[in-house]
């Protein structure tokens, strides 16, 4: 499955402290350009705030992102073959769109 940036998105998400993956939402960051060469770069986006992480992004419009329950964005990164997005969700709105770009801006300085 293509998608385009902003979007959300089911994926089986990695695990780097253990073994294994879980479905899980995740904020599509690549352009359409690089998606559709097979490929799309994620970020996290999760309901756990147990431990802190730099760019960590509180998403306002849960509606917009086809998301039921309070959650953020968190910059922990991936690739996944396009055939491991299971489905889409929403797409980001666009004031959440200007958070997680800032963050993300502000990680790679």
């Amino acid at each position: 499955m293509t998608s385009s940036k902003w979007d959300t998105v089911v994926v089986p998400f990695p695990f780097t402290e253990r073994a294994g993956s879980k479905r899980r939402p995740a904020l599509v960051l690549s352009r359409q350009g690089f998606n559709d060469e097979g490929h799309t770069l994620l970020a996290m986006i999760t309901t756990s705030r147990q431990h802190e992480w730099p760019g960590d992004t509180d998403i306002g419009d849960l509606e917009s992102a086809g998301l039921g329950v309070e959650c953020f964005v968190r910059l922990k990164v991936f690739t996944v073959d396009n055939r491991l997005i299971l489905r889409r969700l929403g797409v980001l709105a666009p004031s959440d769109r200007r958070n997680v770009d800032h963050a993300l801006t502000d990680m790679l300085r």
